[in-house]
């Protein structure tokens, strides 16, 4: 008897040290952190999102209706950390890729010439609004908006970190 009540009195304790890690995550503001073969690492809250020009893009998602996402141009984040664009981008710099990561484990890849306009017209957003509203909890705070491709697998949820890196 004594040895269960030892059991469980363990198993509630460990229970509460979850509980609190969740909660003290929960009050912590969320960031991406954007890093790799950059000239300068960033960490950007979703306040920092609002100093860059903000862009739309419509998009169909799992409901089969349009939804108009809000955020920043992908590329001109990276362009902020100093990763090779525009006239740079060629010769060696265009095997460099772009991975994207969610904070379930989630990875998307884009080619780094696939985000710059001067390779393509199609938009890629780090979007922290839909339809005028922040990103439900399960979308956001941020998530990858990828204009124009018919499947959303590149479209992913709860991004967390961005790392450009060469192929090998």
């Amino acid at each position: 008897m004594k040895k269960q009540f030892i059991i469980i009195l363990l198993s509630i304790t460990g229970l509460t040290r979850v509980a609190i890690a969740q909660a003290q995550n929960t009050g912590k503001q969320q960031t991406v952190k954007i890093s790799g073969e950059v000239i300068t690492p960033l960490e950007l809250k979703l306040s920092d999102l609002q100093q860059f020009p903000q862009a739309t893009v419509v998009r169909k998602d799992k409901d089969g209706k349009d939804h108009q996402y809000s955020g920043v141009i992908l590329a001109a984040i990276l362009q902020k950390a100093g990763v090779t664009l525009g006239k740079d981008l060629r010769g060696k710099n265009l095997t460099k890729y772009v991975k994207v990561e969610a904070s379930d484990g989630y990875q998307v890849i884009f080619a780094l010439a696939e985000l710059d306009k001067d390779f393509t017209d199609r938009t890629i957003i780090l979007a922290s609004q839909v339809d005028g509203a922040p990103l439900a909890a399960g979308d956001g705070p941020f998530r990858i908006i990828v204009q124009d491709e018919k499947k959303p697998a590149r479209c992913i949820k709860q991004v967390t970190a961005i790392i450009i890196q060469f192929a090998k």
